[in-house]
């Protein structure tokens, strides 16, 4: 199972990133103008489409809510939403628990790569972002695996 999370928080220019099942990162997306969503950069990088071709699963971020519309064979499970006027049963409070577990790995492959001090301040070209992230990406693979 892989986790899908979207790094807007980090940057001007949000990127996705997957990670496997103990949270290592093994792609990053190219860097897009902030003002993109995470559903449109999902859908122009086609990540489902590539996850379901290998036949994997993305617990996601809320942010993708709406992403995947297959409710046969979802690839993306991001949870139950609550409203005002909808309350969540005991059942999907239950279910929600246990995808935030799954989703923990996932979150914590971001808090590495979040860790280098040169995202945070990173006001900069979406291509140039692009070069930068990936740099990151082997680096943060490098100090984790070792």
């Amino acid at each position: 199972m892989l986790g899908l999370a979207p790094g807007e928080e980090v940057t001007e220019a949000p990127f996705l990133a997957l990670t496997d099942e103990k949270g290592r990162l093994i792609w990053i997306s190219t860097a897009r103008p902030g003002r993109t969503h995470d559903n449109t950069a999902a859908r122009q990088d086609h990540v489902l489409a590539h996850l379901r071709a290998v036949g994997l699963g993305a617990p996601a971020d809320p942010g993708f809510r709406g992403l995947d519309n297959d409710v046969l064979d979802p690839v993306s499970v991001t949870g139950f939403h609550a409203s005002r006027t909808h309350k969540l049963t005991p059942g999907q409070k239950t279910a929600n628990r246990v995808l935030a577990v799954g989703r923990a790995p996932g979150e914590h492959g971001f808090a590495h790569l979040t860790n280098r001090r040169t995202l945070t301040k990173l006001r900069t070209d979406p291509a140039r972002a692009t070069h930068l992230l990936r740099a990151l990406l082997v680096l943060t693979n490098l100090e984790v695996n070792r």
